[in-house]
């Protein structure tokens, strides 16, 4: 799956409805169906934020997340709403996907700390990136979560 993924990091408005529809899609696949969380996704903040996605060839999204600017959910910049397809996992792109995502920070934010709101179950993969716990576990629309953060170089 690697090799025919096609990788973009774009603005809001740089998005098509096609491809603004299918992102869409893909995160209510994960939050609301696979995750039966019933919550509104579309919270006012997609404008404001960089979206990556990695693409199929299908044009279907295999991974996602946005690159939230500072001060909009914390004082640092953030990264959230981060997914993998089901038909993806396994395969490393979630790596690949917060890979990248450091990298646009680290261009567009450099030299700045980076904090996450993270499902705690997910804390080792963070660690593993270099971030580090930053609050006591916190429930999230009834889904444990975690301050992360990742200091400033």
């Amino acid at each position: 799956m690697h090799n025919s993924i096609d990788w973009q990091c774009a603005t809001f408005s740089e998005l098509s409805g096609t491809q603004l529809y299918a992102i869409l899609r893909a995160r209510s696949e994960v939050f609301v169906v696979e995750q039966n969380c019933v919550y509104l996704d579309i919270d006012g903040a997609d404008q404001e934020c960089l979206h990556l996605v990695a693409w199929t060839p299908d044009q279907e999204v295999a991974a996602y997340l946005r690159i939230v600017p500072p001060g909009l959910k914390f004082a640092e910049a953030s990264l959230g709403r981060v997914i993998t397809s089901g038909a993806a996992r396994g395969t490393g792109i979630g790596k690949q996907l917060l890979t990248k995502a450091i990298e646009q920070l680290d261009i567009r934010y450099p030299g700045q700390a980076v904090r996450i709101g993270a499902q705690q179950y997910l804390e080792k993969f963070y660690l593993s990136f270099g971030f580090t716990t930053a609050s006591e576990m916190y429930l999230e629309d009834d889904i444990p979560h975690i301050e992360m953060l990742k200091p400033a170089q």
